[in-house]
């Protein structure tokens, strides 16, 4: 039984593939089509897919979008009657739902089927079902409270119930137009950051600043009892004038959501190419610290009303990395998973694994336990791209190596301030580079943020690096030692050890971290721990492989960021590529 998975016409388009409830292949088309948060039909994506399970679009017996436009349809009505919506907006919102109905004969179309053939069967999943079923149904849990925030999606804004053997209870539902991803969505463009994801940046901000304006932020947010809450809609123009959105051939497009009263009641709006002052620090501590507020709102009533201390958490604000940090420590919940695209793409997953669980009535049998489900390239291939490519052979000293130095060599590299791209297996599935398309460096360097930013990343001073480190040894460097693989969490690094490691602290004296096991990934555990054993350090800075663009995706486009940055040295599969002094 074939089921693909897809999130179409919306940003982050990406697809899946699950064979007989095994999950074979996950990417987003952004990588193949090289465009930032590409939106649209994933095409390339589900070709992909194809290609990895060894099988046809005509052999497809199922077909799941993250989307239902007939979800919630009374109180899409209500609403309408209410507050009488501009038709810019109706009209944005039919428009979309229309290519979301049609999503199957986009695919017919695409592929070549019959439109009129029985296969495959289509399915729409609510798109915060298809958020809950992304965590829970791929999670190792059991039982467990099951969590849903974002933006908008099928006219809900956050969702909360129980997860349960392959099936899931719906407890709670916040309906449009409140939504905490809008509320973030707004102080962040309110704060000059205009573009689809800009939220990382503000994030990363937040920790320059105090939450002097936290009174302010809850007039926007306003906290109702059993984890319910109200955006004060006066201060945001989404619901009454329409934003435009494009979702189609491209990365996604937003107009500003808040009002001239949030200009009243904060001052304002900065100007995207404005000096950052500290007033727009402390305006972005004071919005992370509403959202925590209200985040955890949630999290306790979800955790009180299911009684599970386990939690699976999903949706765009489930990369909110410094919230996820505390829940250990804010909520009654000890156990927490939130797999490696939480946002938008992982819908995908989550519908596909939503008709095999719940609707197909098919056991759980599938652990998402570690994010390598992208394309991958054989050595042979790799070797065949370095002897076509003169300019990089002329730049560099190539040598094949065994595994074991292999991965001495690059550790010895990093030791010695070397920027390192380190290409290996299959690529990530989610946002974050994982160790397969990662740059890699010193920690223990101090200048080495200003190094990456120099060369290679040009990032926002205020933009943390990612420390990666050996699983065991989390406790060691970290104040919270629970397991965190796909870079999901912020925690507190000890007092003690963060001159040591000052590349990998943030202002706040945190990490953003990504745990390491030799089980998920033998051959980036390695480089780390010969590291270790030349430095004393059980950690590199580990940031995605790229240059203003979407992570690499073939050797191709490594080769082609190693020679147009200053990166010293490129590790493709199993060959040491050091450039020649000039």
């Amino acid at each position: 039984m074939i089921v693909l998975g897809i999130n179409a016409y919306h940003g982050d388009s990406a697809a899946c593939i699950v064979v007989d409830g095994q999950l074979v292949a996950a990417v987003e088309e952004e990588r193949l089509r090289r465009i930032k948060h590409w939106a649209g039909f994933p095409n390339e994506a589900i070709a992909y897919c194809l290609e990895a399970a060894g099988c046809t679009a005509r052999e497809v017996d199922h077909l799941a979008v993250n989307r239902n436009p007939k979800a919630n349809l009374v109180k899409k009505a209500l609403f309408a009657l209410r507050k009488g919506p501009s038709f810019a907006l109706v009209r944005e919102r039919l428009r979309n739902a229309a290519k979301v109905r049609d999503v199957r004969r986009q695919f017919c179309d695409t592929f070549g089927l019959d439109p009129a053939s029985r296969r495959p069967e289509m399915h729409y999943v609510e798109h915060h079902i298809a958020h809950l079923a992304s965590a829970y149904l791929v999670s190792p849990f059991e039982r467990a409270a099951v969590v849903s925030i974002d933006g908008f999606g099928d006219f809900v804004g956050a969702m909360w119930g129980l997860g349960q053997a392959n099936s899931m209870r719906v407890d709670g539902r916040v309906y449009f137009p409140h939504s905490l991803g809008l509320f973030y969505l707004a102080l962040t463009q309110f704060l000059g950051f205009p573009h689809y994801g800009d939220e990382f940046k503000v994030m990363g901000l937040a920790a320059y600043g105090e939450p002097k304006y936290l009174p302010q932020m809850r007039e926007l947010v306003r906290l109702k009892p059993e984890g319910m809450f109200e955006l004060g809609l006066e201060y945001f123009r989404h619901h009454a004038e329409g934003v435009t959105m494009t979702w189609e051939g491209g990365a996604p497009t937003i107009e500003p959501v808040f009002s001239s009263r949030m200009v009243d009641l904060l001052g304002p709006a900065r100007k995207p190419d404005e000096p950052l002052a500290d007033r727009h620090r402390d305006l972005a501590a004071s919005m992370q610290a509403m959202y925590e507020e209200a985040f955890f709102h949630i999290l306790n009533h979800a955790q009180q009303s299911t009684g599970s201390d386990r939690l699976c958490l999903a949706g765009g604000c489930a990369m909110n990395s410094l919230a996820n940090g505390k829940i250990v420590l804010s909520t009654g919940f000890r156990e927490v998973y939130i797999p490696p695209a939480p946002g938008d793409a992982g819908g995908a997953v989550g519908a596909a694994y939503y008709v095999w669980n719940c609707q197909l009535n098919q056991p759980r049998q599938f652990v998402m336990d570690q994010p390598y489900w992208g394309p991958e390239f054989s050595d042979d291939a790799i070797a065949r791209q370095i002897e076509s490519n003169t300019p990089l052979r002329e730049a560099s000293q190539i040598e094949r190596l065994d595994e074991a130095a292999l991965c001495r060599r690059t550790a010895e590299a990093i030791a010695a301030g070397k920027v390192i791209g380190w290409f290996q297996g299959r690529m990530e599935w989610g946002p974050r580079a994982l160790g397969n398309r990662s740059i890699l460096v010193d920690p223990r360097h101090p200048k080495m943020k200003d190094i990456l930013n120099e060369r290679i990343k040009r990032r926002e001073s205020f933009r943390p690096f990612a420390p990666a480190i050996l699983d065991d040894r989390t406790g060691e460097y970290f104040e919270q030692e629970q397991p965190d693989p796909f870079m999901s969490k912020v925690y507190k690094i000890r007092e003690q050890k963060r001159s040591a490691i000052p590349t990998a602290v943030h202002h706040d004296g945190t990490g953003r971290l990504q745990t390491v096991s030799r089980t998920a990934n033998p051959r980036y555990w390695q480089v780390i721990d010969d590291f270790r054993q030349l430095t004393g350090v059980p950690i590199v800075i580990n940031t995605s492989f790229n240059e203003n663009e979407p992570v690499v995706h073939t050797p191709v486009q490594a080769i082609d960021c190693f020679l147009r940055t200053r990166m010293d040295v490129l590790v493709l599969g199993p060959f040491f590529c050091r450039k020649r002094s000039p």
